[in-house]
């Protein structure tokens, strides 16, 4: 059983986001908070979470501020953000605070379950509009170079992290590509290790940087 805690201000969304979740068996939302600062007292009553769904916009301590004092404190705690907001300053500033993901409230019950579950597994889930900011943003920062280095990428790898770049998860992938989602993760493996990354931002910065795809 996943165990999760929504934070969330506006109670018909945080009603509507539980009814979602918990279409699925094996999740359980063990609770909801208005406000950052109450979702950390909640933390310290009792911690034992998998995925935290944060809103950015809330009353007494935001989103967040919330998710970088929650990481300093639980950082095995995932957070996915869950927000209206698709700004790249709010982009920027939650993966900065140390978020795992960053959701659209939007989102289809089936993206949600699929994120919380990509998240587990050490990835980055974000809604297609986010990731494609998100990676506007990289580009923008990242440093240019003008050798492009050879980390030993076979066609297929390079192709997988072409997918990864478009913001796509593991089961999209593999529907593109013909393979197996099984195929997806153990390629993903590989890429991680030859690129000396430990996640898909990490990976997809790289590839930017270095021109890989």
């Amino acid at each position: 059983m996943i165990h999760i805690a929504i934070a969330e201000d506006n109670s018909r969304l945080a009603k509507s986001l539980q009814e979602k979740l918990e279409l699925a068996d094996n999740i359980k939302v063990k609770w909801q908070v208005p406000t950052g600062a109450r979702l950390l007292n909640k933390l310290e009553e009792d911690h034992n979470l998998d995925v935290v769904l944060m809103d950015i916009n809330m009353p007494e301590m935001d989103g967040i501020s919330a998710t970088e004092e929650l990481k300093k404190r639980y950082p095995q705690l995932k957070v996915i953000m869950s927000t209206v907001f698709d700004e790249e300053d709010y982009i920027l500033k939650a993966i900065m605070a140390g978020a795992n993901g960053y959701l659209l409230k939007d989102e289809r019950p089936d993206k949600i379950h699929a994120s919380i579950a990509e998240v587990l597994e050490g990835g980055a889930p974000m809604s297609a509009a986010i990731a494609s900011k998100a990676l506007g943003l990289i580009r923008y920062g990242a440093q240019q170079v003008d050798t492009q280095i050879d980390y030993g990428l076979t066609k297929r790898e390079t192709e997988i992290l072409e997918q990864l770049a478009a913001g796509r998860n593991y089961q999209e992938i593999a529907e593109n590509l013909f393979i197996s989602p099984s195929t997806v993760r153990k390629h993903i493996e590989n890429i991680y290790q030859k690129l000396q990354v430990h996640n898909k931002v990490e990976a997809v910065q790289v590839a930017l940087r270095h021109r890989l795809v």
